[in-house]
């Protein structure tokens, strides 16, 4: 299988792939460096934006702006006029947590995650949800890395991970409502602990494993049904675009200056994503 290095640009959390299908260009972000890139395949065309904050996660708006979870609160952002607007309140977290993995759900609503920074990682964190009337609301707590977000192809299923503890969960999704947790998955640190997740149309969930290398593909039963062997050691999400599947990756500290690590991959693929939902900002 072919995987190419499509941008080599030393992320040090490089995060968060979505195909932004307006532009037809994937957007991603480096959260420690504040940054979210834009790459658009057609033309190779590569543009950079950098923002007050860390960027944990963003998504798209229907008004063609971001939503975008900063340190302890969501903003909005324009790209194009490069102009932030303040949104939410700032969350009731300790100052060592940041807002994390997140992502629009089907019904609209912006879901996001937090995590402990400390060494070692203590279970502070915390998993919200944001509404268009910019209300955040804590829905899960005593999370270490809060991480894995994804949404089966009918929406009644949402997946997330906690990274550290290995364990991918699912539970009954409902308009923003959720229930029914159980263990979807359980991945060792040789397949890969639980990073970033992504859904193909035939519900299969896509885990990046951060610890291994590997990018784990698990049927809508749990099964592992496929692992593939990555040219970075640290993948962190993947994301669908028309024939590719992209996939971000970090850099830890130590590593070789020739290391691909923190750079963006791709590889073909003949599976399609699901249907990436608008945060209702009009």
């Amino acid at each position: 299988m072919s995987i190419e290095l499509v941008w080599n640009l030393h992320c040090g959390t490089g995060e968060n792939p979505l195909w932004d299908e307006a532009h037809q260009r994937l957007l991603f972000c480096d959260i420690p460096a504040r940054q979210i890139h834009a790459f658009t395949p057609a033309t190779a065309a590569k543009r950079s934006w950098t923002l007050p904050e860390v960027v944990g996660s963003f998504g798209l708006c229907a008004s063609g702006r971001l939503i975008v979870a900063q340190r302890h609160r969501v903003v909005f952002y324009d790209l194009d006029s490069e102009t932030l607007t303040a949104f939410t309140d700032a969350v009731d977290e300790p100052p060592t947590n940041r807002l994390n993995d997140g992502k629009v759900a089907p019904d609209g609503s912006f879901w996001v995650g937090s995590m402990d920074e400390n060494t070692p990682r203590r279970p502070t964190g915390h998993l919200y949800r944001v509404t268009p009337d910019g209300r955040i609301t804590r829905m899960v707590s005593g999370l270490t890395i809060s991480n894995g977000l994804a949404w089966s192809p009918d929406g009644r299923t949402m997946y997330h991970a906690d990274t550290p503890e290995g364990v991918v969960y699912a539970w009954d999704y409902h308009q923003g409502e959720i229930g029914n947790r159980r263990v979807f998955a359980r991945l060792s640190e040789a397949q890969g602990r639980p990073d970033g997740g992504a859904v193909d149309a035939q519900g299969c969930y896509w885990s990046a494993g951060v610890s291994a290398g590997h990018l784990n593909r698990f049927a809508a039963d749990g099964t592992l049904t496929a692992t593939i062997a990555l040219p970075t050691a640290t993948p962190t999400m993947a994301c669908f675009t028309p024939g590719w599947l992209y996939i971000t990756s970090l850099r830890r500290a130590g590593v070789a200056a020739d290391s691909p690590d923190g750079g963006l991959f791709r590889m073909p693929t003949h599976h399609v994503g699901t249907a990436i939902a608008a945060f209702p900002d009009l």
